[in-house]
């Protein structure tokens, strides 16, 4: 008679119920996986024969059994070695060698040759599954037991072999449920760069510190060696601590990618991601085969930073288009597709031309007039005008960098961009979002009215055609930021005029 347990299956960055059944009868030795698994899944017959020998059991290969498993549902892909666990609990059921109730558990895990589990990748999206779909227990490696326990409302049990799994099963050993210990380690971290370690440049520290108040998107220009990219690397210092609710996100994409430290239960600081400008599409979109989550959804809820901006493929730098706008980027194939989550903070820094000298006025630039406009042809006019905050970043005079005072002005300005957050997040509460960043249409009209004198000087500017529509829209998002920043109820003359002051050049 066939024997049934319960796994689960990861389609993109969620979990999906699977069922591991299997059918035992004597004849010629033969063991057969079907369900559409990968080669991990077909090399994992190899580890459990050798795993279930080691736990003084029948192994399959110890008797003429025909072993039929079936993964099921067949049309949806499985990969990976996390079958191993519950094709091998399934077997020994199967063939009589264990009893117990698999009903309302879920099993994980992949076996060494001797038996041992190792630690699998997505404990956090099988626990999360376990919760919706009403499992009681989840059954998984012992090293993955403390990230699977954050949802408290699932019993998890880490276990450390077969052996010992079969013994809680069989009742014959007592585990405690694994309770959750959230991590302490927030920012700023002791390698974290303080923003009082970039000298002068007052004007990009203000910027700086809007466009981590309202997770705006922020774009750096002037020669090199002003100190652009230390300003974005300062930003992580003063951006709030995570939720529990954003830790939940973070961690989940942290864990499915495969990229959380070990014995780390949760990602306690937001994401700082700073891929080359050689990167594919793919790895910043995400992609692949299984399809993975690429830069953009790694930085989901913190910052992704883009330097030596126009050196990106023009095609790379266009497909951030549409997750900039929507918060979301979907990747279609011909059989599935999947949705990655992609709120992030888009920080770019470029310098004016090739050279880096264009327009310096201690500096002759060496470019022709085609190698600039080559240059500066990357940056599209529709991916420019997503970005809220323009800021120049000119070279910093001997007397800014003689400066030696070593104040942390980084905890200083996070305190206020905290209380800002707190704000926001009371005046969305009912809107199903964070922060001023992500109000749509119906958020703006509601939260970010504003005086005559606003609406006048708004006026010059979009009827001259130097504010497009969806730049007067980021403009009253950044004026929103700067009131809140300001404590202030409302928008006024002033916040709007500084914010367009980080827009536009005259």
């Amino acid at each position: 008679m066939p024997s049934k347990v319960f796994s689960a299956a990861i389609v993109g960055l969620d979990a999906q119920l699977v069922e591991v059944e299997i059918d035992v009868s004597h004849g010629l030795r033969s063991f057969t996986i079907v369900g559409l698994g990968d080669r991990a899944i077909e090399e994992s017959k190899e580890r459990i024969e050798s795993a279930i020998a080691s736990s003084k059991l029948l192994s399959p290969r110890q008797r003429t059994f025909r072993i039929l498993v079936n993964l099921a549902p067949a049309d949806v892909k499985k990969e990976g070695s996390l079958y191993d666990l519950p094709i091998a609990l399934a077997f020994l059921i199967a063939s009589k060698q264990t009893s117990f109730n698999p009903d309302h558990k879920l099993f994980l895990g992949e076996l060494s040759l001797d038996g041992k589990l190792r630690p699998i990748k997505g404990a956090l999206s099988f626990a999360l599954l376990a919760h919706k779909i009403g499992v009681k227990e989840l059954i998984l490696p012992k090293q993955n037991a403390n990230e699977a326990a954050l949802i408290k409302e699932v019993k998890v049990i880490g276990v450390e072999s077969l052996a010992e799994a079969l013994g809680y099963l069989e009742n014959r050993i007592k585990i405690e449920p694994q309770d959750s210990v959230l991590p302490t380690t927030r920012y700023p971290l002791p390698t974290s760069v303080d923003i009082s370690w970039v000298k002068g440049q007052e004007y990009a520290k203000r910027a700086l510190e809007i466009t981590a108040a309202g997770a705006h998107n922020l774009f750096f220009s002037g020669p090199p060696g002003g100190g652009k990219s230390l300003l974005a690397k300062a930003l992580p210092s003063i951006l709030p601590t995570l939720d529990f609710q954003e830790a939940l996100e973070v961690t989940k994409i942290y864990s499915v990618a495969g990229l959380l430290k070990e014995h780390e239960t949760m990602v306690a600081s937001r994401p700082f991601r700073a891929p080359h400008h050689i990167a594919s599409e793919a790895s910043l979109m995400g992609g692949g085969t299984p399809l993975r989550p690429g830069e953009i959804t790694l930085a989901h809820r913190g910052v992704l930073f883009l330097d030596e901006f126009p050196e990106f493929h023009r095609d790379v730098l266009e497909s951030l288009r549409q997750p900039i706008e929507e918060g979301s980027i979907t990747i279609s194939r011909a059989k599935h597709t999947v949705t990655f989550p992609s709120r992030f903070m888009l920080v770019g820094a470029s310098n004016p031309c090739p050279c880096g000298f264009y327009g310096s006025p201690e500096k002759t630039c060496i470019c022709s007039s085609s190698q600039i406009s080559m240059y500066k042809r990357k940056l599209s006019g529709p991916l420019m005008d997503r970005i809220d905050i323009f800021i120049e970043v000119p070279a910093v005079k001997y007397e800014k960098l003689a400066d030696t005072s070593t104040q942390n002005q980084s905890q200083v300005i996070k305190e206020k961009i905290e209380k800002a957050r707190v704000i926001q997040k009371e005046r969305f509460a009912q809107d199903n979002i964070l922060v001023n960043s992500e109000m749509q249409l119906p958020h703006i009209k509601k939260y970010c009215q504003h005086d005559a004198a606003s609406q006048q000087l708004l006026k010059k500017y979009v009827d001259s055609g130097k504010l497009s529509a969806r730049g007067y829209h980021r403009i009253l998002k950044v004026a929103r930021t700067i009131a809140d920043l300001a404590g202030a109820a409302n928008i006024h003359h002033d916040h709007i005029a500084e914010a367009l002051m980080y827009r536009l050049k005259d």
